[in-house]
């Protein structure tokens, strides 16, 4: 990890849990990594045509896709990306975007962002983009326990409190249900492509292979069965010290489907089963997002 994430560690360490976070247009993010000069950068940022975008909502398999995209441009290109540090972009400081703006083609960035808070440029040059959506019960127990091992967000208090707050969209990045509604309008670009992290449990191969089409990589079939091989989310966890350093095990915890059942009360799985219904019913990402198989 680099000197400056280490003073960035040591800063979270000395900070109270209050002021950990901060909004910007009314959403929160998390200000030592995404401080208001990172967002006002960003939001002039230009796209390239031939960037690589990953996007996801916090805790939906953005870090695991991160290794597996990393290997599917390792072999389309030839090139070995060293990199510790996700391509968030909301975490590169002014100086970064510089770097960012320089860097040789295809580039490789990533976000949480909302899609209207993505910089404009991503759609006028019709970047293509890879989203992925996780189950929200899932979603909310992941979070859960990430915000309570990552010095950088504040620590739940308790899960009935984290769950009010997740169910009402006041944890960083803002509402899941909004982000599924923002991209439910892209779900017929034909530079968009949402998979979900169902999906990927599933037939991870099978992932890999429409994930390189999608970007335009001709890989073999011996070549996806390598990456899908190296990339199962137990053989991330397992190599994730040597990947991402101290942050390995607060990035991978379990990586499962239906570990919500675990912490989920009767009265919470109803809130979320109205919740859903309220805002997705009917919307062809609700649909894909599998609802009655994976959260009931």
């Amino acid at each position: 990890m680099s000197s400056s994430f280490s003073a960035k560690m040591e800063l979270a360490k000395d900070m109270k849990e209050e002021d950990k976070l901060y909004r910007y247009n009314g959403v929160l993010y998390p200000v030592i990594m995404s401080p208001v000069e990172n967002l006002k950068a960003m939001e002039r940022l230009e796209a390239r045509a031939d960037d690589v975008m990953l996007v996801a909502y916090p805790k939906c398999g953005f870090n695991w896709m991160v290794a597996v995209l990393r290997k599917i441009l390792a072999a389309a290109t030839g090139e070995k990306a060293e990199s510790q540090i996700p391509p968030l972009m909301e975490f590169f400081g002014p100086e970064m975007q510089q770097v960012i703006h320089k860097a040789p083609s295809p580039r490789f960035l990533g976000t949480h962002m909302h899609p209207d808070n993505i910089p404009a440029s991503f759609t006028t040059k019709k970047t293509k983009m890879l989203v992925i959506f996780r189950n929200p019960k899932d979603t909310v127990v992941s979070f859960y326990h990430f915000s309570n091992k990552n010095p950088f967000l504040p620590t739940a208090e308790s899960w009935d409190r984290f769950f009010s707050e997740f169910m009402s969209g006041k944890v960083p990045w803002g509402s899941y249900f909004d982000h599924v509604l923002g991209w439910e309008k892209r779900m017929d670009d034909p530079n968009v492509i949402i998979v979900t992290f169902e999906e990927l449990k599933q037939d991870l191969s099978e992932g890999v292979r429409r994930v390189s089409e999608f970007f335009g990589f001709s890989l073999s079939d011996p070549q996806i069965q390598a990456i899908a091989e190296k990339s199962t989310f137990n053989a991330m966890k397992e190599s994730s010290n040597d990947s991402h350093g101290q942050m390995g095990n607060v990035l991978f915890r379990k990586g499962e489907v239906g570990d919500w059942k675990n912490h989920f009360s009767p009265a919470q799985s109803q809130e979320m089963d109205t919740a859903f219904e309220k805002h997705l019913a009917g919307t062809k990402l609700g649909a894909k997002l599998k609802y009655d198989l994976y959260c009931k």
